[in-house]
């Protein structure tokens, strides 16, 4: 992935922090879009004081207009984008009935619509430079969905659905793109301690876990794979019945 442009969104923490401290690491030169600036400048600084390549541009994907913002910047510093990870995500919990209209389009409008987005605009530039792949970071939820966050189950079915309709149109432009659906992963914020027990592979995942599947994804000898959805779940949707 040497001198390769590589935008994150969503890179200020957990997953999308290490996705875009393993590019890095690779020798790629890392866009981080993150609405919250500290955490931003945070993930920046790590990795160039890692010897990383890094440009940290303040990006709120459920904003248009801050997407077309991102995209000027990465033209104006590096010229163009060669690998895009949709990773920026959140949902909202709460019962069918207490669901508001406000609590679905904030989820959609930045799982959903903010992929989207990302992803034209990201083809654009990869089309001029003779190809590139995206990556778009969608959840087990999709296929297993949990009754209190009905909104992020529904956005990230979305997700899947967009990647596959994304690969057909921009294959004769040289993009390939893809979905990685992860399990419980464990960020250090207290999530995915109860998936311990339920993953057939006995441990709940990692960050690294999934940005080794996005570098994998990303790979250019790896032309043949478009329009995949990869489940990183430790086997935990293989189950039948889940407790």
């Amino acid at each position: 992935m040497k001198n390769q442009v590589v935008i994150v969104t969503g890179a200020g923490r957990g997953i999308g922090a290490c996705v875009a401290d393993f590019f890095a690491r690779d020798g790629a030169r890392v866009v981080i879009a993150e609405r919250d600036e500290a955490a931003g400048h945070r993930t920046e600084a790590g990795i160039r004081d890692g010897g990383g390549q890094a440009l940290f541009v303040r990006t709120d994907v459920g904003l248009p207009e801050e997407i077309e913002r991102l995209y000027l910047r990465v033209r104006e510093v590096y010229g163009g984008v060669d690998v895009l990870v949709n990773n920026a995500g959140f949902g909202r919990t709460g019962s069918l009935h207490e669901l508001t209209v406000d609590d679905w389009d904030a989820v959609m409008n930045t799982n959903l619509r903010g992929a989207f987005l990302c992803a034209r605009e990201a083809a654009l530039s990869m089309r001029e430079r003779g190809g590139g792949a995206i990556i778009n970071v969608a959840s087990i939820r999709a296929r297993t969905p949990d009754p209190l966050s009905i909104p992020y189950a529904a956005s990230k079915a979305g997700v899947i659905g967009l990647t596959r309709a994304l690969a057909t149109a921009l294959a004769p432009d040289g993009i390939r793109v893809n979905s990685v659906s992860p399990g419980w992963i464990e960020t250090g914020e207290g999530t995915a301690t109860a998936g311990r027990v339920r993953h057939e592979a006995g441990v709940a995942g990692a960050p690294q876990d999934i940005a080794k599947a996005c570098r994998y994804l990303a790979d250019p000898e790896n032309r043949f794979i478009t329009g995949a959805d990869l489940v990183v779940d430790g086997g935990i949707t293989r189950r039948l019945v889940f407790d």
